[in-house]
């Protein structure tokens, strides 16, 4: 069963930085994509950044410059490291892998919250 929790989540002021954390149960070597995606009240689930097999990056419009994602291999663990953080940024932040079949996993989330 493929687990993926997340950490690294709270509450930060405007101009602050925070560092996520997802654990995989399975190997992110062998997967086809990665990511984080992230929902604020009554928004929808939007990506906020995603990196690939080849190790490609792709950033939403709105954290390009701020957001760096990352992934450790050897560690099955996928990061994202926020800086100049926003109010704007406040929603739940969801990790996200994609298997070479299509099939999407999910964590449970983690709050981050950005204060004015």
């Amino acid at each position: 069963q493929v687990q993926l929790v997340e950490s690294g989540g709270g509450l930060v002021q405007a101009g602050g930085s925070l560092r996520l954390f997802c654990a995989a149960s399975v190997s992110t070597s062998s997967l086809k994509a990665m990511g984080w995606y992230r929902q604020a009240p009554g928004k929808q689930r939007e990506l906020v950044a995603s990196i690939r097999w080849t190790g490609s990056t792709n950033y939403a419009d709105s954290v390009k410059g701020r957001f760096t994602i990352s992934r450790d291999n050897t560690k099955n663990t996928l990061y994202m490291r926020m800086n100049s953080l926003k109010p704007e940024d406040t929603a739940v932040y969801y990790c996200n892998i994609k298997t070479w079949g299509d099939i999407d996993y999910w964590g449970q989330g983690t709050q981050v919250t950005v204060s004015s």
